[in-house]
C-alpha cells in the first residue's frame, strides 16, 4: 500500500510521546516507517518551588499535537485520519500524579525534575536495600507522607504522565512494566511490583492509618504486547477535537521515555544499551545479571518486556547548549544576518571538532536544575575558565558538548569498571546526536566505547511507542520483543558506528578531572546565587 492507502484503510499506527519540551506524534505504515508527524512545544513551570505542567497544558498540548499531525496528513496525502490500527502513549518517566475517587488531581503534577524528595529517597533506599532515586513516584509519595500533606489520605489513584493520559482515553488504569519500574521497583521474575518492597512500604506507613495500601492505588503493570484497552468514545474526542477519529482503536501499554528510547534504538536485549541525550540524558544498559550491590547513581528499571536495566539518569543535558546557541542567534540577528537554526547548530557543533581534546582547560556546568548524580539539589549553569586557558569558539563549544554528558560518565564508569558489565552495542539518540558525527564522537570519548547512531535516531520516543503499538497488533508469529525488533523492524541494521580515538579519550579524562575539582565552584554558586 501507499502511505495514503494505508491511512485510508485505517492501518496506520500512531505513537505520541510527551517529552520535556515537545509533545511529538509519529504516524507509521505497515512496515513501521514514519509517514507523517506532528508536534507541540511546551515548557514546565516552577510553581511554589516545584516543577510542573498543568493538566490543561497536558490536554491542550495533546490536542494541538494531534491537530498538527492531521494537518501534515492532509497536506501530504489529502486524506483525513478516521481510523488507526493501534495507538501508543509514552511520556517522561517518574514523577507524581495523585487523584481522588472522582479522578480529580489532588496536587499539581510533580515532574521528574523535582529534587525535594531527598529524605524520602534515602529512607526508602535503606529500607529496601535498593537505590530509590529522588524522582521515582514512591519517593514523591513517601515525601508527601513525611511532610504530612493533607491530600495523601484522599489518594485513590497514583500514576505517571503516560499512565494518566492512557487511563483518561481508554478507561484502563494500567502501565507498561518499564514505566511501572520507575514508580517502585519491579521484580524481573514476576514482571510486576516487587512484593517484598510493597510489603515493607505498607508496614512503614501503617501507623498513619490511611484507608489504602500501596497496590490499591498503583496501576496494573503490563508487559509489551499485552492488551491495554481501546480508545473510548470520550477518549477519541479528547484526542481529536475535530471529531473525525473513531473509537475502538487498540491502545498498547503506556510506557516511559526510557523504554521507548530502548525500543527506538533496538536496545532491549541483554548486552545492548542506548544513550538518550536531549533535555535530560540517560544511559540504559540491559544486564545479563543483577549488579553486586546498590549504587546511588545507578537506577534499576526494566525494558518494556521486563528485563533488568541499569540506568544512569542525569537531570540536565542540552538545555544550556540551547541557551548559548540562542545567544549566538541574537548576535547573528543583530548583524542583520538571516538565521537558520539547523545551520547554526550544525556549524557550532562541527566547530567543536576543531577544539583541543581537553577543551583547552575550559569547563561547562549545564545544571539548569539540580543534579542528583553529583549531589546538587539545585542548579546554576556555569561556564568556567582561567585567564591562561585556551579561550576560543572551538574549545568553548567542545566544553559545552563535554559538559552535557559529563555526569553520564560518572555512573557508567561504575558499571564498566567496578561491575565489569559487558556491552556488545551502544546506540545514541536524541537532539545531542542530530549533527552527524559530532555528539557521537564526544560520547565515544566519554564512555571509551564505540557508539552507533541510526538514521531513525531523530524519530525518538514517539516512533518507539509506535513500534510498541505495532508489536501489540502486528506480531502473528508471537516473537519476543527483542526478536521482533531484530528481525522485523531493524532487520540487521545497526547504524553507523564511531569508535573513540586515544587522543579524545585522554582529552575527555583530563576534562573530567578538571570538572570534578570544579564542582566546588558549582556548589558555591548554588549556595550563594539566587
Amino acid at each position: 500500500m501507499t502511505a495514503k492507502q494505508t491511512i485510508e484503510a485505517g492501518k496506520a499506527i500512531l505513537g505520541i510521546e510527551f517529552g520535556s519540551t515537545r509533545i511529538k506524534a509519529v504516524l507509521i505504515d505497515e512496515e513501521s516507517k514514519p509517514i507523517a508527524q506532528g508536534s507541540h512545544e511546551w515548557e514546565n513551570q516552577l510553581v511554589d518551588g516545584l516543577w510542573t505542567y498543568s493538566t490543561e497544558a497536558i490536554w491542550y498540548g495533546l490536542q494541538d499535537c494531534y491537530a498538527d499531525l492531521r494537518a501534515d496528513v492532509r497536506k501530504q496525502y489529502d486524506v483525513e485520519i478516521e481510523a488507526l490500527a493501534a495507538i501508543g502513549f509514552s511520556a517522561m518517566m517518574h514523577g507524581y500524579m495523585a487523584f481522588n475517587d472522582k479522578q480529580e488531581i489532588l496536587v499539581p503534577f510533580r515532574t521528574w525534575r523535582n529534587t525535594n524528595t531527598g529524605k524520602a529517597a534515602a529512607e526508602l533506599s535503606k529500607l529496601f536495600n535498593y537505590n530509590i532515586p529522588l524522582r521515582w513516584s514512591i519517593s514523591h509519595l513517601y515525601q508527601c507522607i513525611l511532610d504530612n500533606e493533607e491530600h495523601v489520605s484522599d489518594i485513590k489513584y497514583l500514576t505517571t504522565l503516560a499512565g494518566y493520559v492512557h487511563w483518561q482515553v481508554t478507561g484502563q488504569f494500567v502501565l507498561g512494566v518499564g514505566d511501572a519500574s520507575g514508580m517502585i521497583p519491579v521484580d524481573p521474575a514476576t514482571k510486576t511490583y516487587d512484593a517484598e518492597m510493597v510489603r515493607k512500604f505498607d508496614e512503614l506507613i501503617a501507623p498513619k492509618g490511611f484507608s489504602w495500601k500501596l497496590l490499591d492505588i498503583l496501576p496494573k503493570s503490563l508487559n509489551a504486547g499485552e492488551s491495554a484497552g481501546f480508545l473510548s468514545p470520550e477518549g477519541a474526542k479528547r484526542l481529536d477535537v475535530s471529531g473525525h477519529l473513531k473509537a475502538g482503536i487498540p491502545v498498547c501499554p503506556p510506557e516511559g521515555d526510557a523504554g521507548t528510547g530502548m525500543v527506538a534504538t533496538n536496545a532491549v536485549k541483554p548486552r545492548t544499551g542506548n544513550v538518550s541525550a536531549g533535555t535530560s540524558s540517560f544511559s540504559m544498559i540491559v544486564l545479563e545479571k543483577p549488579i553486586s550491590k546498590p549504587y546511588e547513581v545507578l537506577d534499576m528499571v526494566t525494558t518494556p518486556d521486563g528485563s533488568l536495566v541499569a540506568m544512569v539518569h542525569c537531570n540536565n543535558c542540552t538545555s544550556d547548549i540551547n541557551a548559548w546557541v540562542g545567544l549566538f542567534k541574537e548576535y547573528q540577528q543583530l548583524l542583520g544576518v538571516p538565521v537558520d537554526m539547523n545551520e547554526l547548530y550544525g556549524k557550532l557543533f562541527n566547530k567543536a571538532l576543531e577544539g583541543d581534546a581537553d577543551c583547552g582547560g575550559l569547563m561547562a556546568y549545564n545544571y539548569v536544575s539540580g543534579e542528583p548524580v553529583t549531589g546538587l539539589t539545585d542548579g546554576r549553569p556555569l561556564f568556567v575558565r582561567s585567564a591562561n586557558d585556551k579561550f576560543n569558539l572551538a574549545n568553548f563549544m567542545r566544553a559545552q558538548l563535554y559538559g552535557a554528558i559529563a555526569v553520564l560518565k560518572f555512573g557508567n564508569d561504575i558499571l564498566f569498571k567496578e561491575e565489569g558489565v559487558q556491552v556488545d552495542r551502544l546506540t545514541g539518540h536524541g537532539g545531542y546526536f542530530k549533527t552527524a558525527g559530532v555528539g557521537q564522537r564526544m560520547l565515544a570519548a566519554a564512555l571509551n566505547s564505540p557508539i552507533s547512531v541510526m538514521e531513525t535516531a531523530g524519530e525518538g520516543g514517539a516512533w518507539g511507542i509506535a513500534l510498541l503499538a505495532a508489536y501489540a497488533v502486528n506480531n502473528p508469529n508471537k516473537l519476543s520483543l527483542p526478536d521482533y525488533l531484530e528481525e522485523v523492524i531493524f532487520a540487521g541494521n545497526t547504524g553507523v558506528e564511531i569508535a573513540p580515538t586515544a587522543e579524545d579519550v585522554e582529552g575527555f579524562n583530563r576534562y573530567i578531572e578538571n570538572y570534578k575539582r570544579g564542582l566546588a565552584i558549582e556548589m558555591s554558586a548554588v549556595q550563594n546565587k539566587n
